[in-house]
């Protein structure tokens, strides 16, 4: 008996679900529409929350800054959970490797006193305000509109906690494996004069009733703080004999990098929302007027604490260029800067 094999095709009997279709039109949908488009409940909820009567357990106004279509933002970066968690994996293993090679060369034993005193006074203290960064994007995700709002908020959460365990992880080699490089970091956290600023500020965000607002104000202190330490710093380290620091300052400042893409497109999906662009632009100025001084003063403030401690002669320079830096970004994002840079937090 003979047998003939054919292959059949099978056409599907739609592209995509129907939610998808309205709004892409009749073609498949990529990965990352299909796990992050009209994904939120929006009706029909059971109660509203005990805590906050006033409010549906998702709604828009949680924010005073809104979205005529809550997903018509997206994430440039495309994430979704499997993209995300494979890059994350990807980003600690490539640390990993580098610290490993900074131990097996003893690179941290052959720092200069100035650039040890850089990580363990000041660097690694930040373990805790990563934690703090933790916890208001967190917020973000759990009150924020859109799941593909939500999502981007949720992994930079992951991110901040990821951030504090590598630092935890430098502190440990700092101290042979022993944990009193972070009580140190720890108490200069709480009591350190060069840091009272950051901590302040990460406190009052942490309570900051308004999701966006709190996001806003966080990368108001990332937008200068993270290109001091791991681009200006970074730089001196090459011609400072302190390689380690180098080494170990490109993770963050490329995770950075990354981070920015996402937030970058959210406040421009903010300003150039066809609804609410101005109302939106008036209160991401209301939003910088309150916490860009404040920002501007802690991290002075830090930088301060840097030139004196380490002795570096360069840092206040780059510390007040990076708050021209953060004044002109916002300038070009459309939000007015009204409010004096000299007031401390």
């Amino acid at each position: 008996m003979g047998y003939e094999l054919r292959t059949n095709v099978v056409e599907p009997v739609r592209n995509g679900f129907s939610y998808l279709t309205e709004r892409f039109g009749d073609r498949p949908a990529t990965r990352y529409q299909e796990a992050s488009f009209n994904v939120q409940p929006m009706e029909n909820f059971q109660y509203r929350p005990t805590w906050d009567a006033d409010h549906e357990l998702y709604d828009p106004n949680y924010s005073a800054l809104k979205l005529t279509d809550p997903y018509g933002y997206t994430d440039p970066r495309q994430y979704y959970y499997t993209p995300y968690v494979a890059n994350a994996a990807d980003r600690h293993e490539s640390f990993a490797q580098t610290l490993k090679y900074i131990e097996d060369r003893r690179l941290l034993d052959k720092l200069p006193e100035n650039w040890h005193t850089v990580l363990t006074g000041f660097v690694l203290p930040l373990r805790h305000y990563e934690q703090g960064a933790q916890l208001i994007s967190t917020n973000a995700s759990r009150f924020g509109y859109g799941t593909t709002v939500t999502q981007a908020a949720c992994f930079a959460s992951f991110d901040r906690i990821g951030n504090a365990q590598l630092l935890s992880l430098i502190g440990l080699a700092l101290a042979s494996g022993a944990a009193d490089t972070l009580t140190d970091a720890k108490k200069n956290w709480l009591y350190a004069p060069h840091l009272q600023g950051l901590r302040r500020m990460v406190e009052e965000l942490l309570v900051e009733p308004d999701w966006a607002a709190g996001l806003i104000g966080l990368d108001l202190l990332d937008e200068q703080l993270y290109p001091l330490l791991y681009e200006h710093l970074d730089e001196r380290s090459l011609f400072r004999n302190a390689a380690a620091y180098s080494l170990l300052a490109r993770h963050f400042n490329d995770w950075y990098a990354g981070h920015r893409k996402w937030l970058n497109a959210l406040i421009k999906a903010w300003t150039k929302d066809p609804q609410h662009s101005d109302a939106n632009t008036k209160v991401l100025g209301e939003v910088v007027d309150r916490w860009y001084p404040r920002a501007c003063g802690a991290v002075r403030e830090f930088a301060r604490g840097l030139a004196d401690s380490a002795g570096s002669v360069s840092v206040a320079g780059a510390a007040e260029r990076g708050v021209a830096e953060l004044a002109a970004s916002l300038t070009r994002a459309g939000i007015p800067v009204n409010a004096p840079e000299g007031v401390t937090a």
